[in-house]
């Protein structure tokens, strides 16, 4: 990107944000039906009622738009997951909420999931590297709220936090995903209770 390009980009923040956001549901929805390589930009763009010339101009190329949803997409969840009060409430309440907010995610965005589960671990994958750094820092903020479970309660000491930290990861998405996908009428309630029945058992009784 040139200094001119970057200047611009500074001067209107609003509107690339608002482009950013429209080519991220647009292109969602396009790879939830056909997945991410079945999906060109020009379709991309007509979708989202940009120009191609758009697309490249904010992101370069398709590898990078998608390379950059993903990012979007994490930042969207990571701000509802972040919005929860930790606080002096009862940790295992702001786990049980921090959890909804992920169902939430998953109703509003299923797409999303799908790309994740069905990328994430593909091997190789162009966006190998992507995916590890925003795990990376999913699982961070899932293993906070677990260190502040632990340091409330009792809990067993042999469960490895780590995994610990990737079965709540897991659950979310999949738990999600199929709730979309698979079971409409199972509640909020009922996938976040199911989830939570994993944190239930790491606390001592």
């Amino acid at each position: 990107m040139s200094m001119q390009e970057a200047g611009d980009k500074k001067l209107r923040p609003a509107r690339t944000n608002a482009t950013k956001q429209k080519l991220f549901e647009a292109s969602m929805e396009l790879i939830g039906e056909r997945g991410a390589a079945g999906v060109t930009v020009d379709e991309i763009a007509a979708a989202a009622g940009v120009s191609k010339g758009t697309v490249y101009y904010n992101f370069g190329s398709k590898s990078d738009l998608i390379a950059q949803l993903l990012r979007h997409g994490v930042d969207i969840l990571l701000a509802r997951l972040l919005s929860v009060k930790d606080s002096s409430a009862d940790p295992l309440a702001a786990m049980d909420e921090m959890i909804g907010q992920a169902m939430d995610f998953m109703a509003e965005y299923p797409s999303f999931a799908r790309l994740w589960v069905s990328e994430n671990w593909r091997t190789p994958s162009e966006w190998q590297d992507t995916f590890a750094e925003l795990r990376g820092r999913l699982l961070a903020v899932i293993g906070a709220a677990i260190e502040g479970v632990a340091g409330r309660y009792d809990v067993d000491e042999s469960i490895s936090r780590g995994s610990l930290e990737t079965a709540i990861f897991g659950a979310c998405f999949v738990v999600g995903l199929d709730r979309q996908t698979y079971n409409p009428e199972r509640t909020r309630e009922q996938s976040v209770a199911a989830i939570m029945a994993i944190m239930r058992g790491y606390v001592r009784k």
